[in-house]
């Protein structure tokens, strides 16, 4: 199976802090797959580490107030190019993230509180048909 993985969970140092969110539920399931990593963050040519985001009524923005949303947007159509061209059967994708949630998200207030939603590159992914599965669901 190729499986787009959100390269955060994979040990990349790509999170908006810097740092990663390896998870190790998500290497053993994945390690007899073909993987096909990405951070759409990055692929929208946001740095490393950058202002944590959120989604604010549709738009992404930084803590400050500033809109990011065409960096995100951009992101995730350069990660859906590599995802469709790859022909990827299933994404794996960072919990909560503005780009990778799958079923939550954060709600705009930068207060910590979720909300049920999808984030940018989690929807486009959907809209083309390939099946997205949030990390925290997969099992150890």
């Amino acid at each position: 199976m190729r499986i787009v993985v959100s390269a955060c969970l994979l040990g990349e140092n790509c999170k908006y802090s810097g740092g990663n969110n390896e998870n190790k539920a998500v290497l053993n399931f994945v390690k007899d797959h073909e993987l096909i990593p990405v951070c759409p963050e990055v692929l929208g040519g946001l740095p490393v580490p950058r202002m944590p985001a959120e989604i604010v009524n549709g738009v992404v923005r930084c803590r400050d107030g500033r809109s990011v949303d065409d960096a995100f947007r951009s992101g995730a159509a350069k990660a859906l190019t590599i995802a469709l061209k790859e022909k990827a059967d299933l994404a794996i994708l960072q919990s909560r993230s503005p780009s990778c949630g799958v079923k939550a998200v954060y709600d705009g207030t930068f207060s910590g509180k979720i909300i049920p939603g999808e984030g940018v590159f989690a929807a486009f992914l959907r809209e083309n048909g390939i099946r997205a599965i949030d990390a925290a669901d997969i099992d150890v």
